[in-house]
């Protein structure tokens, strides 16, 4: 009985053991440049809107990441899924494309990285809205279009080969019974394919905001980035201020595994049939 209470909290052990040693590995180091006390980073977290290396405070930086990532991980949906839909429905779409994109996705999102700064150098959101003063000047001229491209490299694949598996896999007696019933191809891919493949577009969303996430650190270390979690931590690296660089690691980390949460939790409470089928 008493072990049943406390088994939900077994997740916890792991992080507590890791605290702890850290704590005593870092009092026995004495040397904050290389491993600072878990102590004195917390008292970073515990005040987020402090401003830190005189480049704004945790949560500045952590709104700007967020939006960097909304903005590249959204034009990854918008193109990824749809065009996902098309070839997972019509095998001569699959076979005229599906080889040449095929071709890019082995491409690690950050082997992009000198090509699109050629291509594209600094210039920012701004620029392309044509937007030159005023508080939005400030905040898009500091999204540049080389961040958002690495950012929506890095989510696209994993949504587009997501959904071309579940449109693929959706049971051809469930697309006859619709044309039996006289639904037009436009009723079946709406109201048959897209419900049934839902479960594994959500896989991929999951997927693929979790790698555009972690494309988001690297994509702020491009030239012309002033703010963002990626370009705290480098510059806190430059300085030798460890324990800021650990705290963004930590943000990253927390933000991260929450994002990943609110995707499970939506895959449990609707797709929850989708296991028991199994």
């Amino acid at each position: 009985m008493i072990l049943g209470k406390f088994r939900k909290y077994t997740w916890l052990v792991l992080p507590v053991v890791l605290i702890v040693t850290w704590e005593y590995t870092a009092i026995q180091m004495d040397n904050a440049l290389i491993l600072p006390r878990f102590s004195k980073v917390l008292t970073i977290l515990e005040k987020p809107f402090n401003n830190l290396l005189s480049i704004g405070s945790l949560y500045h930086n952590l709104l700007m990441s967020l939006l960097r990532v909304f903005l590249g991980y959204s034009i990854a949906c918008i193109l990824a899924i749809p065009l996902g839909i098309l070839i997972g429905f019509s095998k001569n779409i699959r076979a005229f494309l599906m080889p040449f994109l095929n071709l890019f996705r082995p491409i690690a999102p950050l082997a992009w990285v000198p090509l699109v700064l050629a291509w594209m150098g600094i210039s920012s959101v701004a620029s392309l809205m044509k937007i030159d003063s005023g508080t939005a000047y400030l905040i898009f001229n500091n999204i540049k279009l080389a961040m958002i491209f690495i950012i929506f490299i890095g989510g696209f694949f994993p949504i587009l080969t997501n959904t071309i598996y579940g449109v693929s896999t959706v049971k051809r007696t469930l697309v006859d019974s619709a044309l039996v019933m006289g639904a037009s191809q436009k009723d079946i891919v709406m109201k048959v394919i897209l419900p049934a493949s839902l479960p594994s577009i959500i896989t991929g969303l999951r997927v693929g905001l979790g790698i555009s996430w972690m494309c988001l650190v690297s994509a702020e270390m491009l030239p012309g980035s002033l703010a963002g979690i990626g370009y705290l931590i480098m510059h806190a690296y430059t300085i030798a201020r460890t324990d800021v660089v650990i705290a963004g690691i930590i943000v990253i980390s927390i933000v991260g595994g929450l994002i990943d949460w609110g995707f499970q939790f939506i895959e449990n409470k609707y797709y929850k049939w989708q296991h028991l089928e199994r």
